[in-house]
C-alpha cells in the first residue's frame, strides 16, 4: 500500500494559527473534492477555531478511564476504518492516556501514514526533542511532550505558520488565547516580548536548516556542483598564521550582514605533512570561530588552492576570505603565482575577499619622498645593463653581416631606452657608455680594437650618449612627479581620514593616534596630556628616537623612531591641530556630562521646594490651627469640639510624619544610603499587611496567591511599604464597581507580583515618568502628597536586586508588575542576607 503524506504545520508558541490553518487547509482541499476527516482536534476553547470545524466531519474520539478520571483521545481504529484521503491531527506531540495502542500521538500519526492515510498535523517549536534544551534556557520552562526530530524530518512538507510577537501579544490580550484569568500570567511568563521573538527566530532557523539540506540533496542528487546563493556562506582560509583572528573577524562581519548567514573556517594542510601549520594557533583560532557561532574545518589536499575552492564549492559557499600574501614580490617573482591567484582563477561565481594584515605589511603609509626612482629600481636598470649588453653582443655577433650596422646601432639604442626606462639616469649613461663602446670594438673597422678613425663615428657615439640621457632625464621627471602625486594622494587621505575622525566622538583620539603611527611607519605614538599618556599606538614602552610635537597648550605628541623630513612634520602639525580640536571636544562632553546631574538636581530642587511649599504648609496649618483652637481661653469647646480638634492634628501630624519620612527616604536613595536586609518569606506574609494597614476588605481587593509560588527573597519592611503606595495608587483610581486583583506567580527563578486595576492607564510615552520624584500625572487636587510614591517605590524594589514596571492591563487599566529574586534562584544564593547600602 502507498504510504500517505505527511505535512507539518510549525509554529513559534500557543496561538500563532496552527489549527485554524490546518483546518482552514482541510476546508480547502474538502473542496478540491478529496474526502477529508477531523481526526482530532483541540480547540482549547477559541471560538474562531470552534467555527472552522463547521462542515468538516469528525470521527468521534475514544473514551477511557483512568484513576476514575474520564479521558478522550483520537480513535485511531475509527479513522483506520473511515480510511479518508486526509486525516487532520492537532498536537503532534501529544501523549496520549495510558492504556492507549500508542503512548504518542506522532505514533498515531505514523500508523495512519503507514495504512495510506495522508496526515495534516500541528506542533510547536518547544516540543522538537532537540531543541527542548534551548527552549528551557529562553523561557525557563520544562517541556515533557517532545516529538523525534527524525519524526519532522520524515515529513513531505513542513511549514511556519508566523505571527508577529507582538501581534501575538495583541491576540493573547484581546482573550483570543487563553481565558481572562490566564492572560496576566501568560503575558508575564512565557509570554514575554522576548521569549516570543527567541522562538519565532528559533523555529525559522531550524526550517531554513531543514530546507538546506533538502537543498544540498537536490544539487547532490542533480550533479549540481555551481553556487546558489540561497543564503550567504562566508568560507575564511586559514593558515595558522597571525593574520587568522584578522580574518575569522572580517568574515564574521560579512557574514553577520545577510539574515542567516553562515561562518565556515577551513584549514587546508598538506597531505605530504611536510607544511603543517602552528596547531596551538589554530586551536586559538578554532575557538574564535565558535564563540562568533561558526565551524571549524580540517581539510587534506595535495593542491592546497583546489582544496580550498573544493571545500567551498561543497559547502555552497557564496563568499570566501583568505589573507593577502606574506611573500616579497621577489619571491613572488620567482616561484610564481601564489594560492590566492590560484584560488580567484578557479572560485568561479564563489566571491573572493584577499584581505591584508599586519604581517603583510599592509598598513596605511604615506610614499616616502627621496630620489625620484628608488634604489631598488636602479639596481634592476643597473643589472639589465651588465646582462642585456652581453646578451645583445653575442646575438648581433653571430648575425653579422656587412649590411647589418644600422640595425646593429638600433638595436643598442633600444637596449639604452629599456634600461633608462627601468632605472633611469644612471644605469642608462652605463648602458649607452658601455654600449657605445662595444659597438666600436666589435662592429665598427677596426675591429676588435677602441679606435675611431673616422671623426663622424665619433660624432655618433656623442649623439647615442645624448639619447640616452635626455630618455634618462624623462624617466627621472615622471618618476618625481608619480611618487610626488602618490605623496600628495596620501597625504589627502590621511588628512581626510584625520578631519573625519575627529567627529566619531570618543574614539576619535585613539584613531588619531594610530593612523599617525601607521601613516609615517613610527614604532609608536603616544599622546600625552598633562604629564600622562592618554593614547598610545604601538609599544608603550618603545625606545629610539623621540620627537616631541606640542599640542594646543596643555599636551604633546611623542613619535618614536624614524626620522622626519619638512614635510612630514608640516602634516604632523595639521595632525596636532586635529588631535587638539579632538581633546576640547572630548573636554566639552566631559564638561556637559557633569553640567547634567547638577541641572537634574537643579530640576529636583525647583521640584521640591514647589511641594514642600504647599504640601508640608497644609498640615502644619491645619495642626497649627487646631492647637491653637485647643489652647483658647475665649472659647468654651464641648468635649466634641475638643476631640475633633485632637483628631485633626492627629491626622495632619500623621501626613506631615509621612511627608517627612518621603522626603528622608529619597535622600538615602539618592545618596546610596538605602539599608536593605534581605530574607526569604511568603508573598502572602507581605501582601496582607499592606492590605490591613489600607483598610481594604474584600469588596475592594481580589487575591490570587498560589500557594505553590516559591518564596521571594526581599526586605519585607520596604516590600510592605511598596505594596502599600501601588495599592493605594490603584484603588484610588479603578472605577467603584471594580475590584483591584494582586496576583503572584514564579518563572525562571523570578517572583512576580502584579497590581491590577482598571481605571484609566497611563499613556506608554508617560510611564517613564511615573517614576520621576514630584511627578503626580494628572493629579490636580493637591491632595496626593508629594508626588514620591513611585519613585520611592522603584528605589526600594531595586534596592533589592528586582524590577518594577508599568503595564497595560488587557481590557483597560495599569498593571505594576513587581519582579524580585526567588528565595532558591542562583541570584538570591549569591545576595548577602545582612543589612546592605544600595545605590538603586
Amino acid at each position: 500500500m502507498k504510504r500517505g503524506t505527511f505535512r507539518v504545520l510549525l509554529g513559534a508558541a500557543p496561538g500563532v494559527g496552527k489549527t485554524y490553518t490546518m483546518l482552514e487547509e482541510g476546508r480547502r482541499l474538502k473542496g478540491e473534492g478529496l474526502d477529508v476527516v477531523v481526526a482530532v482536534v483541540e480547540t482549547h476553547g477559541r471560538k474562531g477555531t470552534a467555527s472552522m470545524l463547521l462542515g468538516l466531519e469528525t470521527v468521534p474520539r475514544s473514551i477511557s478511564v483512568h484513576r476514575g478520571v474520564e479521558l478522550s483521545e483520537m480513535d485511531v481504529a475509527a479513522v483506520l476504518a473511515r480510511h479518508p484521503d486526509v486525516a487532520l491531527v492537532d498536537e503532534l506531540a501529544h501523549t496520549n492516556a495510558p492504556g492507549s495502542p500508542n503512548p504518542k500521538r506522532w505514533n498515531d500519526v505514523e500508523t495512519l501514514l503507514a495504512a495510506g492515510i495522508s496526515v495534516i498535523s500541528t506542533v510547536n517549536i518547544q516540543h522538537i526533542d532537540s531543541l527542548t534544551d534551548v527552549v528551557e534556557q529562553i523561557t525557563g520552562a520544562p517541556q515533557r511532550e517532545t516529538v523525534p526530530d527524525s519524526v519532522l524530518r520524515s515529513a513531505d512538507q513542513i511549514e511556519v505558520v508566523d505571527l508577529a510577537p507582538q501581534a501575538l501579544r495583541d491576540r493573547l490580550a484581546g482573550g483570543f488565547v487563553y481565558p481572562a484569568a490566564r492572560i496576566d500570567a501568560a503575558l508575564s511568563n512565557y509570554f514575554r516580548l522576548g521569549n516570543l521573538t527567541a522562538l519565532r527566530e528559533l523555529a525559522l532557523l531550524w526550517l531554513a536548516d531543514e530546507v538546506d539540506s533538502a537543498l544540498k540533496n537536490y544539487r547532490r542528487e542533480h550533479g549540481i556542483a555551481r553556487t546558489w546563493e540561497a543564503r550567504e556562506r562566508v568560507v575564511v582560509a586559514l593558515t595558522g598564521g597571525p593574520e587568522g583572528e584578522t580574518l575569522i573577524r572580517r568574515g564574521a562581519r560579512i557574514a553577520a550582514r545577510s539574515s542567516g548567514g553562515q561562518l565556515l573556517a577551513v584549514h587546508v594542510s598538506a597531505d605530504d605533512g611536510l607544511r603543517n601549520a602552528d596547531p596551538g594557533a589554530l586551536l586559538a583560532q578554532r575557538r574564535l570561530v565558535e564563540s562568533l557561532g561558526g565551524s571549524y574545518h580540517q581539510v587534506v589536499s595535495d593542491d592546497i588552492p583546489r582544496g580550498l575552492v573544493a571545500f567551498a564549492r561543497a559547502e555552497n559557499a557564496t563568499q570566501l576570505v583568505m589573507g593577502v600574501s606574506r611573500r616579497s614580490r621577489l619571491g613572488a617573482a620567482l616561484t610564481g603565482p601564489g594560492i590566492g591567484a590560484t584560488v580567484i582563477r578557479e572560485s568561479g561565481d564563489i566571491d573572493v575577499h584577499i584581505v591584508t594584515h599586519a604581517a603583510a605589511g599592509g598598513r596605511f603609509a604615506l610614499p616616502r619622498l627621496g630620489g625620484a626612482l628608488s634604489r631598488k629600481r636602479r639596481m634592476l636598470g643597473l643589472a639589465l645593463a651588465l646582462a642585456g649588453g652581453p646578451l645583445v653582443t653575442w646575438l648581433l655577433v653571430s648575425l653579422r653581416s656587412d649590411e647589418s650596422i644600422t640595425s646593429d646601432v638600433l638595436t643598442y639604442q633600444l637596449l639604452v631606452v629599456v634600461v633608462a626606462l627601468v632605472g633611469g639616469f644612471g644605469p642608462a649613461l652605463f648602458a649607452a657608455l658601455l654600449s657605445g663602446l662595444t659597438l666600436d670594438f666589435f662592429f665598427v673597422a677596426p675591429l676588435y680594437t677602441v679606435t675611431v678613425t673616422e671623426p663622424v663615428h665619433l660624432f655618433a657615439l656623442g649623439l647615442y650618449v645624448v639619447n640616452a640621457v635626455l630618455v634618462s632625464v624623462v624617466v627621472d621627471l615622471a618618476a618625481r612627479r608619480s611618487r610626488a602625486a602618490a605623496r600628495a594622494s596620501g597625504e589627502s587621505e590621511l588628512l581626510g581620514a584625520v578631519a573625519g575622525s575627529v567627529f566619531r566622538g570618543q574614539d576619535a583620539l585613539q584613531a588619531l593616534v594610530d593612523r599617525t603611527r601607521e601613516a609615517f611607519s613610527l614604532e609608536a605614538v603616544r599622546l600625552v596630556v598633562d604629564d600622562v599618556v592618554t593614547h598610545a599606538a604601538g609599544e608603550r614602552d618603545a625606545a629610539g628616537s623621540v620627537t616631541s610635537l606640542p599640542v594646543g597648550g596643555r599636551g604633546r605628541l611623542e613619535l618614536v623612531g624614524g626620522d622626519l623630513a619638512a614635510s612630514e612634520r608640516r602634516l604632523l602639525a595639521v595632525i596636532a591641530t586635529q588631535i587638539d580640536a579632538a581633546l576640547e571636544y572630548t573636554d566639552l562632553a566631559e564638561t556637559a556630562g557633569e553640567v547634567e546631574p547638577l541641572a537634574q538636581a537643579d530640576r529636583v530642587r525647583s521640584a521640591l521646594l514647589a511641594a514642600v511649599g504647599h504640601d508640608l504648609r497644609r498640615p502644619l496649618s491645619a495642626a497649627t490651627a487646631a492647637v491653637s483652637g485647643l489652647r483658647a481661653t475665649d472659647v468654651a469647646l464641648t468635649p466634641a469640639d475638643r476631640d475633633e480638634l485632637l483628631a485633626t492634628a492627629g491626622e495632619s501630624l500623621d501626613t506631615l510624619s509621612q511627608l517627612v519620612t518621603n522626603l528622608l527616604d529619597v535622600t538615602r536613595l539618592q545618596a546610596g544610603a538605602l539599608a536593605v536586609f534581605l530574607a526569604p518569606g511568603d508573598v502572602e506574609d507581605v501582601v496582607l499587611p499592606a492590605i490591613d494597614e489600607l483598610g481594604l476588605g474584600p469588596d475592594s481587593i481580589e487575591l490570587d496567591l498560589p500557594g505553590t509560588t516559591a518564596a521571594v527573597l526581599a526586605d519585607h519592611g520596604l516590600l510592605e511599604r511598596v505594596i502599600v503606595n501601588l495599592l493605594s495608587n490603584a484603588v484610588r483610581f479603578s472605577p467603584p464597581d471594580e475590584r483591584v486583583l494582586i496576583t503572584a506567580s514564579e518563572f525562571a527563578g523570578t517572583v512576580e507580583v502584579r497590581i491590577v486595576d482598571r481605571g484609566p492607564g497611563i499613556a506608554v510615552e508617560r510611564r517613564e515618568d511615573v517614576f520621576v520624584p514630584f511627578q503626580r500625572l494628572g493629579d490636580t487636587d493637591n491632595l496626593t502628597g508629594l508626588g514620591l510614591g513611585l519613585a520611592l517605590s522603584k528605589g526600594f524594589v531595586e534596592g533589592m536586586g528586582g524590577t518594577l514596571e508599568a503595564h497595560d492591563t488587557p481590557g483597560g487599566g495599569l498593571t505594576m508588575v513587581i519582579a524580585l529574586p526567588a528565595a532558591s534562584s542562583p541570584a538570591a544564593s549569591a545576595a548577602p542576607l545582612t543589612p546592605t547600602e544600595t545605590t538603586p
